[in-house]
């Protein structure tokens, strides 16, 4: 019988269904005991055996590809693939399949609650209500203002149909530029520079690469306004973290909104102890119509990509 892993927290939650799909399909599932995001060692000794994965965001590396000898399918539970080794896995043809759009009103909704939670110091305020502290605390305003996306894919179309329900001016930079889409949308294009100089509140939704990592860097953050908010629900290396953290430790940016970090749980304690910051445990996708659709379209690639289907 062959042995497929599984590693996402998340997949068959409320969905028992979806392991039994994998069992009925003569497969023996491989289980992520430990609660946590794989390391690679537990990566190396997990799939050692299995003839397919499905994947979060867990290190799918050269490494661990090479320890998984008879490996032929990689299901990402998601859509990023920046932890998998993608010529690595060419080179053994190893097929790799995502599941395109099944989280993208879920990340949608939460960039636009960590926009709302930021701007309105909603954290800050609660904290104060229960110790009876029920002063004004004086915020910013989120309609009418601008928004800057970058990646207007699956996920930034629908945080710029959010926006638009506030009233905002919505700029966003692609380097694979919808003018079709964006023209009929109200969507202007925007070079990343303009975006950073001019927008309010700027969502991130482009995905890790060579050529983006540290997109946002000390550069960006410098053009930025005081009163501009910063969210990240893509991934963290996108973002100088260093650079950010100083921004915000010294009020030259007015927050961030991070559900993505370079490393989960980030080790510096200065995140813990600013309150112009909202931390994520990278859950943007983590709703139950989400998961389900992130769980059901992996299993399905999976079984498609083993020939069970």
């Amino acid at each position: 019988m062959e042995k497929v892993l599984v590693t996402p927290r998340s997949y068959g939650k409320g969905h028992p269904e979806l392991f039994e799909m994998l069992e009925k399909a003569g497969l023996e599932v491989v289980r992520n005991d430990t609660g946590g995001i794989l390391t690679k060692e537990q990566m190396m000794e997990k799939i050692a055996d299995c003839a397919g994965v499905i994947v979060g965001v867990d290190p799918m590396d050269a490494d661990v590809l090479a320890a998984a000898s008879n490996l032929r399918a990689i299901a990402k539970y998601g859509v990023g693939v920046d932890n998998i080794d993608l010529d690595a896995a060419k080179a053994r043809n190893i097929k790799v399949s995502r599941t395109v759009g099944a989280n993208s009103e879920a990340v949608a909704d939460y960039a636009m609650a960590l926009m709302l939670a930021l701007s309105r110091k909603v954290l800050p305020i609660d904290k104060k209500c229960r110790v009876g502290d029920w002063s004004k605390i004086s915020t910013i305003d989120v309609s009418r203002k601008t928004v800057g996306i970058f990646g207007l894919g699956a996920i930034g179309k629908n945080v710029a149909k959010r926006c638009q329900g506030f009233s905002m001016r919505v700029l966003a930079y692609d380097v694979y530029w919808d003018a079709e889409y964006a023209k009929n949308n109200d969507i202007a294009y925007a070079e990343p520079e303009t975006i950073f100089r001019e927008a309010d509140f700027i969502s991130l939704h482009l995905p890790l690469l060579p050529e983006t990592r540290n997109f946002v860097g000390k550069e960006q953050i410098g053009w930025m306004k005081p009163t501009a908010i910063l969210v990240n629900t893509a991934r963290g290396g996108l973002i100088d973290d260093d650079a950010l953290l100083d921004a915000l430790a010294e009020g030259r940016i007015y927050g961030a909104g991070l559900d993505a970090f370079s490393q989960e749980p980030p080790k510096d304690e200065r995140w813990y102890q600013l309150d112009n910051v909202v931390l994520g445990s990278h859950c943007a996708a983590s709703t139950a119509g989400a998961t389900e659709n992130m769980g059901r379209m992996a299993t399905e690639n999976l079984l498609r990509d083993l020939g069970k289907l």
